[in-house]
């Protein structure tokens, strides 16, 4: 069944329940309200009797009663009277107030015959008003069956429109579901396009409340799906790139020694250009090995308590001797003395900071400097150069994957500090400084073992 059936079942059902439970309780409401109303006006009623026959002399009649009825318009036309001596003998009556004639229920012998039952209110069949007259008693007596088919047909009235209003609301229901389950068909043709594939024809789905924030949710993932679509498809174009570059050249040489083409000086040449680009090949795989352990394996990442301070020293002393061969000149400033303490893979993290560092050295032209400090309750790490800095159209995708720059290498280097960066919890970004240069701003949690 389809969910727009379902919900108009539902509120259906819901609507019928609602309305049966009402109309129970404005039955007995009904009902209740009317036996009181009734008996209120009795009570009225035989008051105004009972003074009447109290001050007129002789024996009590009917003479004055009817006339007291035609002054009362609160009078029921079903009420009826009866004047019995001390006895309990009815002296005179029943009459009724009206030209009718009298009730059949007020008609039988046995109801009069003796008011006892009247009286003690064991005759469930009238509401009673008894009131004492210096004569004997005066009982007015009005049926129920009379005051039901007044509350019976009230109710009924009632019923009616109740039913029509209950038939607006379906009709309403219908049009509310519609504009609801619309919204949801529409995102369910857009999520449709997401399972073909199909993410840069997904469109946003207009809606509201909660509706509305799925659809744009599904719509942003399918943009983030596109986004990864196309940079999986030009990691494939670029990594096939930089693996067929240094396999031309092993193939080139490999065949050119075979052939003799070369001389003895051209053969070490090319033996010694096989083993570079072998290398060379060798470290790209090994980086796209490690690339894809940070995507997919947890394993491979082992977090402990790691001083920051000791590790961008380490860093330092490790490209000291290509600090030394380029002549560059690195001004650290950090303090070794108060300890900067993240939870991080030690090993993983010096690689990411090697490579910050190296890709600074390689755009330099004489000096790198490293700021590191705690501010609110985070340590900041800033690698800057006074090298020409970034292009500005290639900023924007400096750590994508085989994004390299003029210096660059294989173009997975920042693409793997990245990785390792937020493994780390923290965030790596680039920019270009106003003084020329660029500036590589790292960010950590601070561990709370600090």
């Amino acid at each position: 069944m389809k969910l727009v059936h379902q919900m108009n079942l539902a509120f259906g059902i819901a609507l019928v329940i609602v309305l049966s439970i009402t109309a129970v309780l404005i039955h007995y409401v009904l009902l209740d309200h009317f036996m009181g109303a009734q008996m209120a006006d009795l009570k009225m009623m035989g008051n105004t009797m009972s003074a009447t026959l109290k001050a007129s002399s002789g024996p009590a009649t009917y003479e004055k009663l009817p006339v007291i009825a035609s002054i009362d318009s609160s009078v029921n036309s079903s009420t009826a009277a009866i004047i019995s001596d001390t006895q309990g003998n009815i002296v005179e009556g029943p009459l009724s107030f009206t030209s009718r004639p009298i009730a059949p229920s007020l008609k039988e012998s046995e109801s009069f015959s003796n008011l006892q039952q009247i009286w003690d209110g064991t005759d469930e069949r009238f509401l009673v008003e008894v009131n004492a007259i210096p004569q004997g008693t005066l009982t007015l007596l009005t049926p129920i069956s009379k005051i039901k088919e007044i509350e019976q047909a009230l109710l009924g009235r009632l019923l009616l429109v109740f039913c029509v209003g209950g038939v607006l609301m379906l009709v309403l229901s219908q049009l509310i579901t519609g504009k609801l389950i619309k919204p949801l068909m529409k995102l369910k043709e857009e999520l449709a396009k997401v399972k073909g594939r199909k993410f840069a024809k997904v469109n946003l789905v207009k809606a509201g409340g909660e509706i509305g924030s799925v659809a744009r949710t599904v719509y942003e993932m399918a943009g983030e799906l596109n986004r990864f679509n196309r940079a999986q498809k030009q990691f494939f174009q670029n990594a096939s790139h930089e693996l067929k570059t240094p396999l031309m050249s092993i193939a080139g040489y490999t065949e050119g020694i075979r052939d003799g083409v070369f001389d003895e000086e051209g053969i070490r040449k090319g033996l010694d250009i096989i083993l570079s680009e072998s290398g060379r090949l060798s470290k790209i795989v090994t980086e796209m090995t490690l690339l894809a352990k940070l995507d997919s394996e947890e394993d491979v990442y082992k977090p402990e308590l790691v001083c920051l301070n000791e590790l961008l020293t380490e860093a330092v002393e490790r490209l000291n001797p290509v600090l030394v061969k380029k002549n560059i000149i690195l001004h650290p400033f950090f303090s070794e003395q108060k300890r900067m303490m993240i939870h991080a893979d030690r090993d993983k993290l010096l690689q990411a900071l090697l490579n910050v560092v190296a890709n600074a050295i390689r755009h330099a032209n004489k000096h790198i400097y490293i700021y590191a400090a705690m501010n609110k309750g985070r340590i900041e790490i800033s690698v800057s150069d006074d090298g020409s800095g970034i292009p500005d159209d290639l900023l924007p995708y400096l750590f994508h994957r085989f994004v390299k720059g003029k210096e660059g290498e294989s173009g997975l280097g920042l693409a793997i500090s990245r990785a390792i960066v937020e493994r780390c919890g923290g965030m790596i970004t680039a920019n270009n400084r106003k003084e020329g240069g660029a500036v590589f701003s790292l960010g950590f949690p601070l561990a709370a073992a600090a």
